[in-house]
């Protein structure tokens, strides 16, 4: 039976797993090892190598899910970011970024290309002229994030593919927001396809991990450095990291359902400003959105209106959890300013249209009415 052809839940379920021909257990085995044989073996195995048991498997389920070859497994969404970034950079190398990023991965690259001998370039807006104006004769990486964080832009990805490919240099994106239910990056051209673990794959809020989908040669280039940087995830949580992308698939259609109709209510309520989600036809990137997704994520934000300040307002929840991360079963939500893009000064956020106000909401799969009616309650007890 052809798994990759099973669709999304039958691949999250059974596509890389390992069997156990001792006990025939339904599971994956563990393999808690970090010390294997060296002598008369096919594959000297080490957890920094990446190719224990458990994390071949993992790759293997990972990849697939992308519609790739090959994958790697980080201890971080932020050690995929890096050294992927790295793996195809070098001294005298430059790299365009789009202009809307995750702050962590912005901090990366304003505090520590420089040191390598790297340059960089934002562009100013999100359309593939902004991409071609930006390129330079050194330039060797294209870096997007679609849908971004925390504003929920939308980059065309088969324009960014067909301009990388002409240029001859490589394509990368972070497909955290989306989550491989949603999109899948390959199918349009691009490269590198990067996921913090920790949020949709992971999905209980209780895992630390990122990945790096690709070409074997391509994934062979990020090896290279990624044996040196040591950046590998435990077994212990690669075998708990497998376990909950098998429910992936049904735990982000619940999302993507519940943020839809969260979004609606909330673009409807009286005392919210704006509402930023790729779902609704008031966005500007309605249409590509549907293009280029199946799904369009858990993930929303909002402002609410002038008058009412955000930070009380979180404080008077009661069931939606202030919280620092996203994408677990359960609704979260926090002031990026605050959290992902803190770092960033004022005038960077400004930059990328981050106000001092917006909340980001990262919607579980509990029923919507009670989601309502804890919104509607904090808002009450700011009038």
């Amino acid at each position: 039976m052809e798994l990759k052809k099973s669709g999304i839940n039958t691949l999250c379920t059974h596509y890389g797993e390992l069997e156990d021909p001792i006990y025939k257990g339904a599971v994956s085995p563990l393999y808690m090892s970090t010390s294997y044989a060296f002598e008369d073996v096919a594959v000297k195995r080490y957890p920094r190598y990446f190719n224990t048991p458990n994390q071949v498997a993992l790759a293997k389920k990972i990849a697939a899910l992308e519609h790739c070859e090959a994958s790697l497994i980080f201890g971080s969404g932020m050690a995929a970011v890096s050294t992927a970034m790295l793996a195809f950079l070098s001294a005298g190398d430059h790299v365009v970024l789009q202009k809307t990023l995750y702050g962590g991965t912005y901090n990366f690259v304003v505090e520590e290309l420089a040191r390598f001998g790297i340059s960089y370039t934002f562009t100013k807006g999100l359309a593939p002229n902004d991409f071609e104006a930006a390129l330079q004769d050194n330039t060797k990486v294209i870096y997007i994030e679609t849908p971004s964080n925390p504003l929920l832009t939308i980059t065309d990805l088969k324009a960014v593919g067909v301009i990388a490919k002409k240029a001859g240099i490589v394509s990368m994106i972070d497909n955290t927001f989306a989550s491989p239910v949603n999109q899948n990056p390959a199918d349009f051209g691009i490269d590198v396809i990067i996921h913090s673990a920790t949020k949709y794959m992971g999905g209980h809020s209780d895992i630390c991990a990122g990945a790096v989908a690709a070409s074997q040669a391509h994934i062979d280039q990020v090896f290279r450095l990624a044996k040196n940087f040591g950046g590998s995830l435990s077994d212990y949580t690669v075998w708990l990291l497998e376990r909950s992308i098998k429910t992936m698939g049904i735990r982000v259609k619940a999302q993507n359902e519940n943020a839809m109709e969260m979004a609606t209510y909330l673009e409807a309520h009286p005392e919210v400003s704006k509402v930023y989600y790729p779902g609704l036809k008031s966005h500007p990137d309605h249409e590509l959105a549907a293009a280029q997704m199946s799904g369009f994520g858990g993930m929303l934000s909002f402002e609410l209106r002038e008058g009412l300040n955000a930070s009380a307002f979180q404080k008077a929840l009661q069931l939606i959890k202030p919280s620092m991360s996203l994408a677990g079963i359960e609704s979260t939500l926090l002031s990026p300013t605050l959290t992902s893009h803190a770092l960033l000064s004022p005038e960077e956020r400004k930059h990328q249209g981050i106000a001092d106000g917006l909340i980001r909401f990262s919607v579980g799969i509990e029923e919507v009415d009670a989601l309502q009616l804890d919104i509607d309650q904090a808002i009450k007890s700011l009038l």
